[in-house]
C-alpha cells in the first residue's frame, strides 16, 4: 500500500511502499510513468523550470552496482542519514527473470524537489541496458536508436553534463563487450565530451583503484583527467542495503560515510563542469545514418550496375559472333539478360515499436531505390534523417528568412522531394497499386534481378541508346553497348567519391569514429578504391583503419562481433 514518507521528508511530498522491514527499512518510491517517444520516463516530484537540471548518462555491464549507484544518488539528494535506517529506492529490484528485468531497456528518471536539501539542482539519469545479456549486437543497436530518439525529441535531452562508465573496483580488465559498448557510446557525442567522460567505481572498499585506472588506460578509454593526470573516477559502495547488526554495524557506517564523500565529490564535479550541448551529437547520429544509409543504397546501386555491366558484356561477346548476321537483318532477333527493378517484402523485427510505423523501408519511387533501410524511428518519410530540408530559391541548405525549405533526399540518385518518397505497406505482386484484397499488404523494398528478353537488333539498339542526341546515334550496336559499360563504370566512380566523403566528414565530426559500422565501411570503401586505382584516398582510408588496429579496438569488437552482415552494419 502507498504510503508518504515520514518526518523530514514530508515536505517532499514523495509516495512509497515498503518493501523490506529493516533495518534500513526498505521504500519504493512511487513515480509517475511517462514516454518521451519511445524512451520510458519514470518521474519524481514535479518540476520546476527555473531550476538548475544536471543529466547524466550510464553505461555498465550487468552486476556492475548501476542500480545501487542510483539509489544512493537519490538517498544522498534526500538528504538521507545513515542513523536514520531508512533507504529508498528509484530503481526497483530486478526480477528473477532476466527477461523481466526492467534493466533491459533504456529507462530515464527524473527527480524534482531535492533542490534545495544536498544538490543545488534537479536530476535526469538516463540508465543504459545493463550490458551482458545475451541479446548481442541487435540490444546494442536498439540502444543507439533509441539514445538517438531521445536526443533528438522535443521534450527530451539536449545535453548532457557527464557520460558515466560504471565499473567494479574488482575489475582488473574490460571486457571486450563493454569496451564496444562504451566506444560506441563515446562515439555518438562530438569532440568536447571527453572532459564530461569519468569513472564511477563501485563494490569500492575505497582503497587507490589502480587496477581499474591501469584497465582505463589499457582500454584507451576516453575521458576526463585529474591534475595527475588520472582519469576522473569516484568510489561507492554497494552495501547501503545490507542488514545492520552489532557486529556490522562500524564497517556499514564507514561505507556509508565514504560512499557520501565521493558522491558530495561527484555532484561538486557536475556543479563546475560545463554540459555538453548535444545538438552537435544529433548531428554526429545524423550523419552516422546518412552514412550507413548512403553506403547500403551504394553498394545496392554498384550491385545493379555490376549486374548490367555483365549482360551487356555477355549480350557484346554473344552478338559479335553474329556480327554479319545483325548488318544483313536488321529485324535479326536476339534473346538476352535484362536487369530491372522490382518490390519484395521485408520482415519487421523492431518488435518495440509498439505496432507504430517503425521499421520497413524508405523507398523512392522515382529511382526505385532503397534510401534507408532499416528505417526505425520515423513514421513517415518526412520524419527520417535521410531527408533534409533545401532551398527551393537557392537549391542548396541556406538561412535566409523567408525562403522556402522543402524536404529531398540526401541518398537515392535522383536527390528527389519527399513527396517520390514512401514508407506505408504495400503489395509486392502487383506492378502498380493493388486493390485486390486478397494480396497481403507489407513492407517491403527494392531488388535487382534479371529476366529473359526477346527484341530485334534494332530495337535492342534505340533501347541503350535512349536518351543519346540523334548525333550520337550513328555507332554500331556493340560500340553503343561498350559505350554504356563505360558510362556505367563512371556512375561507380561518382558514387564511391560521394561515399568517401562521408567517411571524410563523420571522421572531422565524431569524438571516436572507429565504431565497427565504420570498420565495415573501411573495408568496402578501400576495396572499392583499390578496384579504380585511387590511391591517395586508399591512403587516407587505410591511415583510419591503421588508427582503429593500432587503439586495439577493432580487435575485440571482432572477437565480440565475429561477424557482421553488410546489410546492417550500423551497430551501437
Amino acid at each position: 500500500m502507498a504510503m508518504n514518507t515520514s518526518s523530514k521528508y514530508d515536505n517532499i511530498n514523495y509516495k512509497t511502499v515498503q518493501i523490506q522491514s529493516g533495518p534500513p527499512s526498505v521504500y519504493q518510491l512511487i513515480t509517475k510513468p511517462g514516454q518521451i517517444g519511445i524512451i520510458r520516463k519514470l518521474t519524481l516530484g514535479e518540476k520546476d523550470p527555473t531550476r538548475r537540471n544536471k543529466t547524466i548518462l550510464l553505461v555498465g555491464e550487468t552486476g556492475s552496482g548501476k542500480s545501487t549507484l542510483i539509489n544512493f544518488l537519490i538517498n544522498y539528494a534526500m538528504g538521507v542519514e545513515f542513523e536514520q535506517d531508512v533507504w529508498y529506492q528509484i530503481v526497483q529490484d530486478e526480477k528473477k527473470s532476466q527477461s523481466e528485468s526492467q534493466t533491459s531497456d533504456v529507462t530515464v528518471y527524473e527527480v524534482f524537489g531535492l533542490e534545495d536539501t544536498s544538490l543545488p539542482f534537479s536530476l535526469t539519469i538516463i540508465d543504459t541496458p545493463g550490458f551482458g545479456h545475451t541479446e548481442g549486437t541487435e540490444q546494442d543497436v536498439r540502444v543507439s536508436e533509441k539514445l538517438l530518439d531521445l536526443f533528438r525529441s522535443r521534450d527530451g535531452v539536449h545535453e548532457i553534463d557527464a557520460v558515466c562508465l560504471v565499473v567494479k573496483a574488482t575489475d582488473c580488465r574490460l571486457s571486450d563487450h563493454l569496451k564496444y559498448v562504451f566506444d560506441s557510446v563515446v562515439s555518438l557525442f562530438g569532440k568536447d565530451i571527453e572532459r564530461n567522460i569519468v569513472a564511477l567505481i563501485t563494490n569500492s572498499q575505497f582503497f587507490n583503484p589502480d587496477n581499474v585506472l591501469d584497465a582505463l588506460k589499457d582500454a584507451h578509454i576516453m575521458c576526463a583527467k585529474d591534475k595527475d593526470n588520472q582519469p576522473v573516477h569516484f568510489l561507492f559502495n554497494n552495501a547501503q542495503k545490507t542488514e545492520k547488526n552489532k557486529k556490522n554495524e562500524p564497517a556499514l557506517k564507514y561505507a556509508w560515510d565514504s560512499t557520501k564523500e565521493q558522491m558530495s565529490q561527484f555532484a561538486d564535479f557536475l556543479e563546475s563542469t560545463k554540459p555538453q550541448d548535444l545538438t552537435t551529437t544529433v548531428e554526429v547520429l545524423n550523419a552516422r545514418i546518412r552514412l550507413k544509409a548512403c553506403i547500403h543504397n551504394l553498394q545496392e546501386r554498384i550491385e545493379f550496375i555490376e549486374k548490367k555491366q555483365r549482360v551487356i558484356q555477355q549480350t557484346h561477346e554473344a552478338l559479335k559472333i553474329q556480327e554479319q548476321d545483325m548488318t544483313d537483318n536488321k529485324d535479326f532477333e536476339v534473346e538476352f539478360d535484362e536487369v530491372f527493378k522490382c518490390k519484395v517484402a521485408i520482415s519487421e523485427k523492431r518488435w518495440w515499436a509498439l505496432g507504430l510505423n517503425y521499421g520497413g523501408a524508405i523507398c523512392c519511387e522515382v529511382c526505385k531505390e532503397n534510401c534507408h533501410h532499416p528505417c526505425t524511428l520515423a513514421w513517415y518519410p518526412k520524419h527520417c534523417e535521410v531527408l533534409q530540408n533545401k532551398c527551393t530559391e537557392c537549391n542548396i541548405k541556406c538561412k535566409v528568412p523567408g525562403h522556402k525549405k522543402e524536404l529531398y533526399c540526401t541518398v537515392c540518385t535522383g536527390k528527389c522531394h519527399v513527396s517520390k518518397h514512401v514508407k506505408e505497406k504495400q503489395c509486392t505482386e502487383c506492378e502498380a497499386e493493388c486493390s485486390d484484397p486478397t494480396h497481403q499488404k507489407t513492407p517491403w523494398k527494392y531488388v535487382s534481378k534479371t529476366r529473359k528478353v526477346k527484341t530485334t537488333i534494332q530495337e535492342m539498339k534505340n533501347m541503350y541508346e535512349k536518351g543519346k542526341k540523334e548525333s550520337e546515334k550513328k555507332t554500331s550496336l556493340l560500340e553503343t553497348l561498350q559505350e554504356n559499360i563505360e558510362d556505367l563504370q563512371e556512375e561507380k566512380d561518382q558514387w564511391l567519391e560521394e561515399s568517401f566523403g562521408h567517411v571524410v566528414k563523420l571522421d572531422k565530426t565524431a569524438l571516436q569514429v572507429h565504431s565497427m559500422s565504420t570498420q565495415v565501411h573501411l573495408d568496402f570503401l578501400i576495396k572499392k578504391m583499390n578496384e579504380k586505382r585511387d590511391t591517395e584516398k586508399v591512403k587516407k582510408l587505410e591511415e583510419m583503419q591503421s588508427k582503429m588496429e593500432k587503439d586495439k579496438i577493432v580487435h575485440h569488437k571482432r572477437r565480440y562481433v565475429p561477424s557482421i552482415e553488410f546489410d546492417n552494419p550500423f551497430t551501437f
